[in-house]
């Protein structure tokens, strides 16, 4: 059913970098381009991330051995897996799910999958931002992971060894070499392994909202606004309810992360999707930064410059959408950049969690559902900034006419259906 309008209309619910993404690229394209959100563009979860775009950041967290690490993990106070033990059972048929991946044939399979999605991240950002105002918070750089040793950095060679084959090969800088390329670095840190080509975001948030400004100035319209429900018409979308207000379309995106699975639900889906509870925290105002994104191996977290401060991001908790920030995990993360950055002082910090949107094979969620025009980009786990500007593409891609479906077979919306 074709709406009134000579263009092609479609909506697109989420504004976070992939709707937004998506958004850009369909507008180009000559879409007529509804972006909907329940709050301004870059307020969610792409609000808070590292801000890295970590074209090697293919291998899944579910590699051999995790099924018999995990209890451990769990109890161990220097390791940054956290629980929230009532939520357990809930959580405990996803949780079932994911860990079965954890075998050396999934993570292969998901790993080259990954590569296809976030492999080309750079370019893929500066072909969305690229002279426009959302150019000004791209930076091109090295992506560096901070290890006590070689012996710790040969202790991740299995995760190595796949970053190996997708092309990204390390250059280690081992003792007194670390501090003189990063000062800010305590004198535990002995061992960087340094990628090229990678790049980071000086503000995340920013970022989306410039990209935002972009698709207005192209002619988009962005309604703030919840969403209630689809509209079809035997199996083909015909509008978008809001509380807003009926609006017709030819075709709808689903990309509003963890949030997504409801609306999944109710179009037929069946959507193993669990919120993986992020924080970061935000130095203001740090004494000594670091020259690029700095992944801290013994806290897995990320430091990166941005323009509010050094933002430290990563850790891992599971406790549902409903529940408010945790002590631990702050606890933890600033007890660990303490112990990193021991001479850094700074004016104040912010606090932030969100909630990034955990499949069970850690793939993402890209395709039409069925023949219906509706259309799905969630589901990114850790890598929804690295990967979102080719996802909102592809997307876009599929609308158009201009991308087919052949090589998103692992990422099929109803797959687990």
């Amino acid at each position: 059913m074709s709406t009134q309008n000579s263009e092609p209309h479609t909506v697109i619910v989420g504004a976070g970098i992939v709707g937004v993404a998506t958004a850009v690229w369909l507008r180009r394209a000559g879409h007529k381009v509804t972006l909907v959100d329940r709050q301004a563009p870059g307020e969610g979860t792409s609000h808070g991330n590292a801000g890295v775009l970590a074209s090697c950041a293919m291998v899944p967290v579910t590699t051999p051995g995790l099924l018999w690490k995990a209890p451990k993990m769990l109890f161990d106070k220097d390791f940054p897996l956290f629980m929230r033990w009532s939520y357990l059972p809930k959580i405990a048929p996803w949780l079932f799910q994911y860990l079965s991946f954890a075998n050396p044939s999934d993570t292969s399979r998901i790993s080259e999958r990954l590569n296809f999605i976030v492999g080309d991240s750079v370019e893929q950002h500066q072909d969305l931002a690229g002279n426009t105002v959302a150019d000004q918070w791209l930076v091109p750089s090295e992506y560096q992971f901070a290890y006590t040793d070689r012996q710790a950095f040969e202790a991740d060679s299995y995760v190595w060894s796949i970053r190996r084959e997708h092309g990204f090969v390390p250059e280690l800088i081992e003792g007194g070499a670390v501090q003189e390329k990063e000062p800010a670095l305590a004198g535990s840190i002995g061992c960087l392994a340094v990628l090229q080509e990678h790049g980071h975001i000086r503000s995340p948030g920013g970022y989306v909202k410039s990209l935002a400004e972009v698709f207005l100035s192209l002619g988009g319209e962005f309604l703030e606004a919840s969403v209630d429900d689809i509209e079809l018409v035997d199996d083909k979308v015909t509008a978008v309810l809001t509380q807003s207000g009926r609006i017709a379309c030819d075709s709808v995106v689903l990309a509003t992360g963890v949030w997504s699975a409801p609306l999944g639900r109710k179009l037929g889906l069946k959507v193993p999707l669990e919120a993986e509870r992020g924080y970061h925290v935000i130095f203001k105002n740090p004494s000594q930064s670091v020259s690029c994104p700095t992944m801290i191996a013994s806290g897995k977290f990320v430091a990166t410059p941005m323009a509010d401060g050094l933002r430290c991001a990563g850790i891992v908790e599971f406790g549902g959408l409903d529940a408010g920030p945790s002590k631990a995990p702050i606890e933890f993360l600033m007890r660990k950049f303490k112990a990193t950055f021991p001479d850094v002082s700074y004016t104040e910090t912010v606090e932030w969690l969100g909630h990034r949107p955990a499949p069970t094979d850690s793939l993402p969620f890209i395709g039409q559902i069925r023949s219906t025009g509706i259309y799905t980009g969630f589901g990114h786990q850790h890598i929804g900034l690295t990967g979102g500007a080719k996802t909102g593409r592809i997307i876009a891609g599929l609308i158009s006419g201009e991308h087919d479906e052949s090589g998103l077979e692992a990422f099929r919306p109803d797959r687990f259906s």
